[in-house]
């Protein structure tokens, strides 16, 4: 499937662009699970200023989506209509400040966080180290690992609102809850400073090993997945939930649960952004009908189905309908 090309229509509209603009751009190429249908545009801005010039200057009407390194990710088979948002090199520093203190940019990978921090002697960073994304998506989603979470260490954010507009927000003004940022969806975070302790380096260095260790044998993290598939209810893990309801190695197509980790889906056999959205679905209506507990998708799902195919809630409908075994 392919867009209409708008790049010529956005080049003449914003001439001080310094962008990158790419029509058709394939989506599976750069998202974990390697599915997915194409961007009708994929913008790649060169910094703060020309993501601003752009947003404050395309029609309101032209859907917008920003994309981080693509691991929490699923691309529906039809694409992204509208303009795909990827932050790059821009968006890659990471400085040392004083008083134990970091400010990086957003497209930074948050392993790259845990290491300047333990280069730095800043504890409380470490957990960065088992989080598969970059500081955009760990602010949106106040990510976190062994007990801690980006609330625990963030000072502040700066994000750019549709229309251009350049703010600052405190921790208090993010909002964060479980999995859950406050600021609205189409604000796009540009980065973000953090503070930690003083700490140790070796002692800094060997908590991200034992994260990385505990990773590297009970997460199935050599697989095209996307992470964390469901969020954990209150007291609740979702992995046990999954299991409980006789779903580790289910397979739909070429989605498959890990056996290693079943709340991790993954694409061991050429599957469609449909085959994995379907496996997730029925999981969801066999852990409801084991336990009466509804889980909730913790992977973003971005896009259109190919056309005559479900998605989105119709799609769960017709898998609960459907009585799959």
């Amino acid at each position: 499937m392919s867009f209409a090309d708008l790049t010529e229509d956005l080049t003449q509209l914003l001439p001080e662009l310094r962008g990158r603009l790419k029509t058709n751009a394939l989506l599976s190429e750069i998202t974990w699970f390697r599915v997915g249908g194409p961007a009708q545009v994929l913008f790649t801005p060169a910094d703060e200023a020309d993501l601003a010039y752009f947003l404050k200057n395309i029609p309101a009407e032209l859907p917008v989506f920003v994309l981080g390194l693509g691991s929490n990710l699923l691309v529906r088979d039809g694409g992204v209509p509208g303009v795909v948002i990827r932050l790059g090199r821009g968006f890659g520093k990471i400085e040392v400040l004083d008083g134990h203190r970091l400010r990086v940019g957003t497209a930074v990978p948050d392993v790259k966080v845990a290491r300047a921090a333990a280069d730095a002697g800043i504890a409380g960073l470490h957990f960065y180290r088992g989080i598969p994304g970059s500081i955009g998506g760990a602010l949106r989603m106040n990510a976190g690992a062994h007990g801690c979470e980006t609330k625990d260490v963030l000072e502040s954010a700066r994000a750019v609102d549709r229309q251009g507009n350049v703010h600052e927000f405190s921790l208090a003004d993010m909002g964060f809850t479980y999995r859950h940022c406050s600021i609205a969806k189409d604000y796009i975070f540009t980065s973000a400073t953090y503070k930690g302790e003083p700490g140790d380096v070796p002692t800094i260095q060997k908590q991200m090993e034992e994260v990385a260790d505990y990773r590297e044998q009970n997460q199935p993290i050599r697989e095209r997945t996307g992470g964390s598939t469901f969020k954990n209810p209150p007291d609740m893990s979702a992995w046990k939930l999954v299991d409980a309801a006789g779903c580790r190695g289910f397979r739909v197509g070429g989605a498959k649960v890990s056996d290693m980790h079943c709340n991790f889906l993954i694409n061991d056999s050429e599957a469609s952004g449909e085959d994995i959205e379907t496996l997730g679905e029925t999981v969801r209506a066999r852990v409801k009908a084991n336990s009466g507990v509804e889980l909730n998708w913790e992977i973003i799902r971005l896009g259109v189905p190919l056309e005559g195919r479900p998605v989105g809630e119709a799609l769960a409908m017709a898998v609960e309908d459907s009585g799959q075994d």
